[in-house]
């Protein structure tokens, strides 16, 4: 059982950046960063393998980076020039250490998911 906790959503104007946090209670061969807005389906992020080998779906534009101190067990998601339909429910999410060749923004691909952080853009 892997427990996970976010940090550092807000609420913020357009153009500014975030970085949410997700400390782990344990490490894990994939991790990732979701979206959710209400009545939508969870969108995948990023991805980062233990290995540090990351991973960003196709449709979002470069403005987020993930990364990871394996040593803290923590996750990262640097979001940067925020827009408005930045705003959502950010979740973490850990695989555990089920092998997996690659690892996905697919949320099936993961097992444990943490309560979320809300990040709110405004003009």
């Amino acid at each position: 059982q892997v427990q996970l906790v976010e940090s550092g959503g807000g609420s913020v104007q357009a153009g500014g950046s975030l970085r949410l946090s997700c400390t782990a209670s344990a490490n894990s061969l994939c991790m990732a960063w979701f979206r959710q807005t209400p009545g939508k389906e969870r969108e995948g992020v990023a991805s980062i393998r233990a290995d540090g080998t990351t991973g960003y779906a196709a449709s979002l534009e470069g403005r987020f980076t993930i990364s990871q101190d394996n040593a803290k067990k923590t996750l990262y998601l640097q979001i940067n020039t925020l827009e408005p339909g930045d705003t959502a429910r950010y979740y973490c999410a850990a695989r555990g250490w089920s092998w997996i060749a690659t690892c996905t923004v697919g949320p099936r691909d993961y097992k444990y998911w943490g309560q979320g952080t809300q990040v709110t853009v405004s003009t």
